[in-house]
Protein backbone atom coordinates (compact mmCIF):
# COMPACT_ATOMS: atom_id res chain seq x y z
CA UNK A 1 0.00 0.00 0.00
CA UNK A 2 1.30 3.38 -0.83
CA UNK A 3 0.14 6.34 0.53
CA UNK A 4 1.86 9.79 0.12
CA UNK A 5 1.42 13.22 1.85
CA UNK A 6 2.72 16.36 0.20
CA UNK A 7 3.43 19.15 2.28
CA UNK A 8 4.51 22.62 1.79
CA UNK A 9 4.08 26.58 2.41
CA UNK A 10 2.07 28.52 -0.81
CA UNK A 11 3.68 28.60 -4.10
CA UNK A 12 6.04 25.47 -3.46
CA UNK A 13 4.28 23.38 -6.35
CA UNK A 14 2.42 21.24 -4.20
CA UNK A 15 -0.41 20.93 -6.43
CA UNK A 16 1.67 20.34 -9.84
CA UNK A 17 3.80 17.62 -8.42
CA UNK A 18 0.56 15.75 -6.44
CA UNK A 19 -1.17 15.87 -9.85
CA UNK A 20 2.33 14.67 -11.63
CA UNK A 21 2.50 11.59 -8.60
CA UNK A 22 -1.23 10.46 -9.68
CA UNK A 23 -0.50 10.31 -13.10
CA UNK A 24 3.01 8.31 -13.00
CA UNK A 25 1.86 6.26 -9.97
CA UNK A 26 -2.15 5.51 -10.45
CA UNK A 27 -3.17 6.96 -6.81
CA UNK A 28 -5.84 8.61 -6.03
CA UNK A 29 -4.90 12.30 -5.34
CA UNK A 30 -6.85 14.74 -2.71
CA UNK A 31 -6.38 17.94 -2.18
CA UNK A 32 -7.22 19.43 0.85
CA UNK A 33 -6.84 23.05 0.33
CA UNK A 34 -9.14 22.88 -1.77
CA UNK A 35 -12.15 22.28 0.59
CA UNK A 36 -10.24 25.29 2.79
CA UNK A 37 -10.58 27.12 -0.11
CA UNK A 38 -14.39 26.22 -1.11
CA UNK A 39 -15.31 26.98 2.42
CA UNK A 40 -13.60 30.29 2.47
CA UNK A 41 -16.22 31.14 -0.74
CA UNK A 42 -19.06 29.66 1.36
CA UNK A 43 -18.36 32.35 3.76
CA UNK A 44 -18.03 35.25 1.36
CA UNK A 45 -13.95 35.42 2.57
CA UNK A 46 -10.82 36.05 1.18
CA UNK A 47 -8.36 32.97 2.37
CA UNK A 48 -6.67 35.62 4.62
CA UNK A 49 -9.82 36.38 6.55
CA UNK A 50 -10.92 33.04 6.41
CA UNK A 51 -7.81 32.41 8.21
CA UNK A 52 -8.04 34.76 10.55
CA UNK A 53 -11.82 33.40 11.03
CA UNK A 54 -10.58 29.97 11.46
CA UNK A 55 -8.10 31.32 14.36
CA UNK A 56 -11.30 31.10 16.97
CA UNK A 57 -13.36 28.72 15.14
CA UNK A 58 -11.46 25.46 15.78
CA UNK A 59 -14.34 23.00 14.26
CA UNK A 60 -13.73 24.15 11.03
CA UNK A 61 -10.35 22.70 10.72
CA UNK A 62 -11.09 19.99 13.11
CA UNK A 63 -13.48 18.81 10.34
CA UNK A 64 -10.82 19.43 7.44
CA UNK A 65 -8.51 17.25 9.43
CA UNK A 66 -10.87 14.43 9.81
CA UNK A 67 -11.81 14.16 6.38
CA UNK A 68 -8.09 13.98 5.32
CA UNK A 69 -7.40 11.52 8.26
CA UNK A 70 -10.03 9.53 7.05
CA UNK A 71 -8.44 9.38 3.40
CA UNK A 72 -5.22 8.59 4.97
CA UNK A 73 -6.17 5.91 7.06
CA UNK A 74 -7.70 3.99 3.95
CA UNK A 75 -4.44 3.99 2.18
CA UNK A 76 -3.55 4.45 -1.76
CA UNK A 77 -3.56 7.50 -1.89
CA UNK A 78 -1.60 11.10 -2.01
CA UNK A 79 -3.15 13.52 0.10
CA UNK A 80 -2.16 17.23 -0.40
CA UNK A 81 -2.25 19.58 2.35
CA UNK A 82 -0.23 22.09 4.74
CA UNK A 83 -0.11 19.47 7.91
CA UNK A 84 -1.63 16.65 5.87
CA UNK A 85 2.30 14.91 6.84
CA UNK A 86 2.00 16.11 10.41
CA UNK A 87 -1.61 14.30 10.56
CA UNK A 88 -0.16 11.14 9.30
CA UNK A 89 2.69 11.10 11.53
CA UNK A 90 0.99 11.94 14.72
CA UNK A 91 -1.41 9.72 13.79
CA UNK A 92 0.89 6.50 12.96
CA UNK A 93 -0.37 6.02 9.66
CA UNK A 94 2.29 4.58 7.79
CA UNK A 95 2.69 7.37 4.55
CA UNK A 96 6.15 8.62 2.76
CA UNK A 97 5.80 12.56 4.39
CA UNK A 98 7.09 14.65 1.61
CA UNK A 99 7.94 18.63 2.26
CA UNK A 100 8.53 21.03 -0.34
CA UNK A 101 10.45 23.77 0.09
CA UNK A 102 11.18 26.94 -1.64
CA UNK A 103 11.91 30.59 0.07
CA UNK A 104 9.13 33.54 0.02
CA UNK A 105 10.68 35.72 -2.89
CA UNK A 106 10.05 32.37 -5.19
CA UNK A 107 6.88 31.45 -4.29
CA UNK A 108 5.33 34.92 -4.40
CA UNK A 109 7.09 34.58 -7.44
CA UNK A 110 5.13 31.40 -8.46
CA UNK A 111 1.64 32.83 -7.16
CA UNK A 112 1.64 35.87 -9.28
CA UNK A 113 2.69 34.21 -12.21
CA UNK A 114 -0.24 31.42 -11.37
CA UNK A 115 -2.69 34.20 -10.01
CA UNK A 116 -2.00 37.68 -10.93
CA UNK A 117 -1.22 39.91 -8.74
CA UNK A 118 1.79 42.10 -7.45
CA UNK A 119 4.93 39.89 -5.99
CA UNK A 120 5.18 42.69 -2.54
CA UNK A 121 1.59 42.37 -2.39
CA UNK A 122 1.30 38.50 -2.74
CA UNK A 123 4.11 38.21 -0.14
CA UNK A 124 2.37 40.26 2.51
CA UNK A 125 -0.56 37.87 1.70
CA UNK A 126 1.57 34.84 3.00
CA UNK A 127 3.07 35.61 5.15
CA UNK A 128 -0.13 36.69 7.19
CA UNK A 129 -1.66 33.43 5.83
CA UNK A 130 1.78 31.27 7.11
CA UNK A 131 1.14 32.97 10.36
CA UNK A 132 -2.37 32.62 10.94
CA UNK A 133 -1.69 28.87 9.91
CA UNK A 134 1.32 28.30 12.31
CA UNK A 135 -1.03 30.08 14.84
CA UNK A 136 -3.72 27.48 14.70
CA UNK A 137 -1.77 24.59 13.87
CA UNK A 138 0.05 25.55 17.66
CA UNK A 139 -2.68 26.45 19.50
CA UNK A 140 -4.79 23.28 18.04
CA UNK A 141 -2.67 20.43 17.74
CA UNK A 142 0.75 21.40 19.13
CA UNK A 143 1.90 21.73 15.46
CA UNK A 144 5.58 23.84 15.69
CA UNK A 145 5.06 23.86 11.31
CA UNK A 146 9.13 25.09 11.51
CA UNK A 147 9.94 21.59 12.91
CA UNK A 148 10.57 19.67 9.79
CA UNK A 149 11.96 16.32 11.34
CA UNK A 150 8.83 14.24 10.35
CA UNK A 151 9.17 14.34 6.93
CA UNK A 152 11.03 11.45 4.91
CA UNK A 153 11.83 13.83 1.88
CA UNK A 154 12.19 17.60 2.15
CA UNK A 155 12.93 19.22 -1.64
CA UNK A 156 14.18 22.60 -2.19
CA UNK A 157 12.52 22.90 -5.06
CA UNK A 158 13.65 26.79 -5.99
CA UNK A 159 15.55 25.55 -8.95
CA UNK A 160 13.97 22.10 -10.29
CA UNK A 161 11.17 21.50 -12.13
CA UNK A 162 8.02 19.67 -11.16
CA UNK A 163 9.50 17.16 -12.73
CA UNK A 164 12.51 16.78 -11.27
CA UNK A 165 10.79 16.93 -8.10
CA UNK A 166 8.35 14.02 -8.84
CA UNK A 167 11.80 12.10 -9.84
CA UNK A 168 13.26 12.80 -6.16
CA UNK A 169 10.47 11.43 -4.70
CA UNK A 170 10.19 8.28 -6.67
CA UNK A 171 13.17 7.32 -5.91
CA UNK A 172 12.92 7.59 -2.21
CA UNK A 173 9.58 5.80 -2.27
CA UNK A 174 11.57 2.86 -4.67
CA UNK A 175 14.73 2.91 -2.03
Amino acid sequence: MTTITISGLPGTGKTTVARLLEKRLGLRYVYSGEIFRDLAKKYKMSLEEFGKYCETHQEIDEKLDQYQLDILRKGNVIVEGRISGWLAYQNHIPAMKVLLAANINVRAGRIVKREQGVVEKRKKEILNREKSEATRYKKYYGIDVRDTSIYDVIVDVSEKTPEEIMKIIIEHLEA
